[in-house]
C-alpha cells in the first residue's frame, strides 16, 4: 500500500513526488517507463529552461537532473523502465516492469503526469507519397541529440510550434540547410523569443498561412509543394512553392497522453484532451489529480513545475486531512476569444486562499483585457499589452476576489481595448 503512486517520470511527474514527500507522504512510488528519469527534458539540450524556479538559465537535461537529485534525496521509490497498463477508481495501479514483472499496486491517492505526444503526419492528412524523411520534430530531435544521427541536409518544417522552431535552429547548427518553416494560421504556435533565436537570427523564412499539398519522392522525400491557404485554410490554385528537399519535419500540435484517464473513465475536457480538474487539480474522481501536459500542453517546464507541486501538495493532503466538505462548487466557462481553463471548476472554500486559472486565446490580440464575471458582475480585471495563441496566459484571483462570487459560474473573457 502506498500513500502516492505517481504514474510518470518527467518534470511534471518529479516535481509532484518531491512537494508530496515534503508536505508529509512517506511512501511514494514513482512508475517510469523510460530507462531514467527527465521526460522530455533529456532531449531538450538548449538552454532557457529554470529561469522561473532556479532564477538561471538551465539546459533540460540540467533541469531534469535537479530535479531527479531532489527526489533521490528524498525516500520516495522509482521504478523505471516500467509500463502502467492500467488503473482503477479504487486506485489499483497495474504495471509490467522488466525488473519486477507483472505488479499491482495500491495506493490511497494518484498523481497522473504522463506528458503528451506529437500530432503524426497521419492525423493531418497530408497528400503524396510515404518516403522516408517524414519524421515528427521530437523523433528528430531524439535522433539528433540523443541517438547522434543526422536526419536531412535540406529540410522543410510544416507548423511552428516549439520544438518545430527549436529543431529549426538545432538542424542549421549541425550544418543542414532549413529551407522554411510553413505554418498553416495566420500566426505561429511557439514563443515569441523562439521565433527570434530559432528563425530571425538564423534568416530562416516563415510561411504563415501557408501549408504542404504535396510530398513528393518514392524511397526518400525528394521535394514538397507550399500552398497559400484562404481565410478557411483551403490552399489556393495558382500559389504553389516547390521546394527540392530531402527531409520534412512536422511540428504540428501535441496531444495529452490520457488512454489511462480515458480507461478509468474520468471525465476528460475535449478542448484540452486532459482531465477536468479542480483548483487543486484533482479530477472527477477523488483522489486522482492531474497535472503538467498530460492535463494540457504548457509551453515553460517553470508552468509544469509550479502546477505539478500543487497536485502533489493536494494529494498529500487528501491522505493526510479528512474530506473537507465545506465548499460551493462553481464552473468556469470562457468566452468565444479563449479556446480553454484550468482548472474547469473551482471550489470555494473558507481555506481557499486564491485560484490561478490558464488558459489560451484564439487569436492574436493587441492591447487587451481579460475580465471575470460572475454572472452580470464583474469581479476581477487585469491588462495586457498582447496576447497570442502560442503563449499560455495565467491570473490569478485572491480570496477577496472569490468572496464576491455569489453564482454556481463564473466566466473568463478576453477582449481587445481601444
Amino acid at each position: 500500500m502506498y500513500d502516492l503512486i505517481v504514474i510518470g517520470g518527467g518534470p511534471a511527474g518529479l516535481a509532484a513526488a518531491y512537494a508530496a514527500w515534503n508536505k508529509g507522504l512517506k511512501k511514494i512510488a514513482l512508475l517510469e517507463r523510460d530507462s531514467e528519469l527527465g521526460g522530455i527534458l533529456n532531449q531538450c539540450i538548449h538552454n532557457g529552461f529554470g529561469l522561473h524556479y532556479f532564477k538561471e538559465q538551465l539546459t533540460g537535461p540540467e533541469y531534469a537532473e535537479r530535479f531527479s537529485d531532489m527526489v533521490k534525496s528524498t525516500g520516495v521509490e522509482v521504478f523505471c523502465n516500467t509500463m502502467v497498463l492500467e488503473f482503477t477508481k479504487d486506485k489499483t495501479v497495474r504495471a509490467v516492469s522488466s525488473e519486477h514483472g507483472y505488479m499491482e499496486l495500491q495506493a490511497k491517492s494518484i498523481v497522473l503526469s504522463m506528458g503528451c505526444r506529437e500530432r503524426t503526419r497521419g492525423a493531418i492528412s497530408i497528400p503524396g507519397d510515404r518516403p522516408a524523411g517524414v519524421l515528427t520534430a521530437g523523433a528528430a530531435q531524439r535522433f539528433v541529440n540523443i541517438d547522434g544521427y543526422m536526419v536531412g541536409k535540406r529540410v522543410v518544417i510544416l507548423g511552428s510550434g516549439d520544438i518545430g522552431l527549436i529543431m529549426a535552429r538545432r538542424m542549421t547548427l549541425e550544418g543542414a540547410k532549413v529551407l522554411a518553416c510553413v505554418e498553416l494560421m495566420p500566426y505561429s504556435g511557439g514563443l515569441q523569443r523562439n521565433i527570434v533565436q530559432c528563425l530571425e537570427d538564423f534568416n530562416i523564412p516563415l510561411y504563415l498561412s501557408h501549408t504542404i499539398t504535396n510530398i513528393k519522392g518514392r524511397r526518400r522525400v525528394e521535394g514538397v509543394t507550399v500552398c497559400k491557404v484562404d481565410e478557411n485554410r483551403r490552399p489556393i490554385p495558382g500559389t504553389e512553392i516547390e521546394f527540392d528537399c530531402d527531409t520534412v519535419l512536422l511540428s504540428v500540435g501535441l496531444i495529452p497522453e490520457n488512454e489511462l484517464t480515458r480507461a478509468a473513465q474520468i471525465e476528460i475536457d475535449p478542448r484540452t484532451n486532459g482531465a477536468v480538474v479542480y483548483e487543486n487539480r484533482e479530477t472527477s474522481t477523488p483522489g486522482i489529480f492531474a497535472c503538467g501536459n498530460a492535463l494540457h500542453v504548457h509551453d515553460l517546464v517553470d508552468f509544469v513545475t509550479a502546477e505539478s507541486m500543487l497536485a502533489g501538495e493536494s494529494a498529500a493532503d487528501f491522505v493526510l486531512n479528512p474530506a473537507n466538505n465545506d465548499f460551493r462548487e462553481v464552473e468556469v466557462l470562457s468566452n468565444e476569444n479563449i479556446s480553454y481553463t484550468v482548472p474547469q471548476k473551482i471550489r470555494i472554500s473558507p481555506s481557499l486562499d486564491s485560484a490561478e486559472f490558464y488558459f489560451r486565446v484564439r487569436r492574436v490580440f493587441k492591447k487587451s483585457k481579460i475580465s471575470v464575471f460572475s454572472g452580470d458582475k464583474e469581479i476581477a480585471s487585469f491588462k495586457r499589452e498582447s496576447m497570442a495563441p502560442g503563449e499560455m496566459e495565467k491570473i490569478k484571483i485572491p480570496k477577496a476576489l472569490l468572496s464576491k462570487i455569489d453564482s454556481s459560474q463564473i466566466k473568463i473573457c478576453a477582449s481587445e481595448v481601444e
